[in-house]
Formats: structure tokens, C-alpha cells, sequence
């Protein structure tokens, strides 16, 4: 089996694969330095506590956007399980692939991966609405192509943003009320948040729809932390699939290490 990483601003999610079935799946903050013994203990122990012994891992994958987690969540790969090297997917890995924007090599690893799951999974042009830190929206041809794509903030940032920079309006839990007005103030808060959000991403999905260079209408594929809260509020998914980016990252790991499994 394999573990891949998805190391996001605010979470990294951890993925177990046997072949293409996700045995188990876990998410821990990324705002905490970790060593990569650290890194070691701690996956570790997420898979004892799920029954998985660590000498059933046999190798590794990680698509990171930060930087300072991504060596030692590597060697902690390379130390604590029989994985050899861990394969680190970003744009220069050779991929079958295009990314057909300015500056290919800035593109995030999460992106990529999102075209690869998504031309290899559903092929058929797509919009990917990642829901993470950041709302990232890719825009992918069914043969593999990133075209480009919008980023907007995330719907936690705007909530923290909001709550950080007014001194009267207190954080709350982001739940979907059950009416849009709200009658107390954190009912207020989320509400203009989830609903604002809702909002926006049906409106951005609009207009990439209106810009789309090819005569197919894209499909709309919902990912990440916020997939299935926001998936009731949007009216332009067509799919949800909370774990696209590490069905991409085990895609990543069978090509770049010719064990590919068919999916």
C-alpha cells in the first residue's frame, strides 16, 4: 500500500491506497513545525490507531504547496516505513500532462495533480473547485491540458478575516443556518459567509463557463475540506469528490514509478 500527502496551507491530508481503493484517510493542521521524526511518530500512530501496521506501507507520495513541511514529511517517509524515496509530484515531474499557462513551473502541486486525476478519471473537460485555504477553480481539457483557472480566497480565511479585523463580531463554527437571516450574530456571520460563498462560486463557475475555449461544457467536480458542506449551497456542481487530489497523487505515484494501476 501507499501513503500520499496532500500538504495544503492549513491541513495536510493523508491518504492510505491499496491499488485505487482508499483504505483510510486523515487530516492534521500544517500551522505546526514538525521534524521528521516528529512526522514519523505521528503517522505512525494514525495508522495503529486505524489497525494498519506500518510494514504494510511500501511507498509514498506527496504533492506539497508548503515548502517547509515537504523534506522532513519526506524523510520521516523514507525513515519510518520501507518506502525508499518518496516520489514529490510538482511541475517539473514529467507527468502526462500540459500546462498551458505563462509561467508553467509556479503552478501548485495541488493543480496538477487535480488535472491528472481529473482528464485520467473523467475524461472530459472539467472545472476543479478546490475548497481549501485558498477556493482554487482549474480549468482542465479531457486530454490532460491545465488551461489556467482563478483563485479566490478561501471560505475560512474570509471567515477568520472577517472575525480578526472587526472587534466586535466573535469567531464561530462555520455550520449552514437554517435561514439566511439571521437573528443572532454568529447565525449572521455564517450566513454571509456560506451563503456569500455559495454565491461566488456559482457565479465564477458562470463565467469560466462563458470563457470556456472548447464547444464541450465543462463538468464541475467539488474537492477539498469544504466539498461537502458547500455541495448542498452550489447549484453548478456536478460532482463532489472530497479526496480528488489524492486519487491524483496515487495516479502520480503508479506513472512515475510504472506501477499504474487501471482506474
Amino acid at each position: 500500500m501507499i501513503l500520499v500527502f496532500d500538504v495544503g496551507n492549513t491541513e495536510l491530508t493523508i491518504g492510505l491506497y491499496n491499488g485505487s481503493e482508499l483504505r483510510g484517510h486523515w487530516r492534521v493542521m500544517t500551522g505546526v513545525s514538525r521534524t521528521a521524526d516528529e512526522f514519523g511518530v505521528l503517522l505512525r500512530s494514525l495508522l495503529a490507531a486505524s489497525d494498519f501496521a506500518p510494514d504494510c506501507v511500501d511507498g509514498a507520495a506527496i504533492g506539497s504547496v508548503v515548502p517547509r513541511v515537504t523534506q522532513p514529511l519526506s524523510d520521516a517517509c523514507e525513515r519510518y516505513f520501507a518506502v525508499g524515496k518518496a516520489v514529490v509530484v510538482d511541475a517539473s515531474s514529467g507527468l502526462p500532462i500540459s500546462l498551458d499557462v505563462d509561467e508553467p513551473l509556479t503552478v501548485g502541486a495541488d493543480r496538477i495533480i487535480n488535472t491528472l486525476a481529473a482528464s485520467r478519471l473523467y475524461q472530459r473537460d472539467a472545472i476543479v473547485v478546490d475548497m481549501g485555504t485558498a477556493t482554487t477553480y482549474d480549468c482542465i481539457t479531457s486530454d490532460g491540458v491545465f488551461l489556467g483557472g482563478v483563485i479566490a480566497p478561501g471560505i475560512m480565511t474570509s471567515a477568520e478575516t472577517l472575525t480578526r479585523r472587526t472587534s466586535k463580531l466573535p469567531a464561530t463554527e462555520l455550520v449552514v443556518p437554517v435561514h439566511v437571516i439571521g437573528r443572532r450574530t454568529e447565525e449572521c456571520i455564517r450566513a454571509g459567509v456560506l451563503f456569500g460563498s455559495a454565491e461566488a462560486i456559482d457565479g465564477i463557475v458562470r463565467r469560466i463557463k462563458t470563457s470556456w475555449p472548447r464547444p464541450s461544457e465543462p463538468s464541475v467536480i467539488a474537492t477539498g475540506g469544504f466539498a461537502e458542506r458547500m455541495a448542498p449551497l452550489c447549484a453548478s456542481f456536478d460532482r463532489v469528490e472530497p479526496y480528488l487530489t489524492l486519487a491524483g497523487l496515487q495516479l502520480a505515484y503508479g506513472i512515475l514509478t510504472g506501477s499504474s494501476v487501471q482506474v
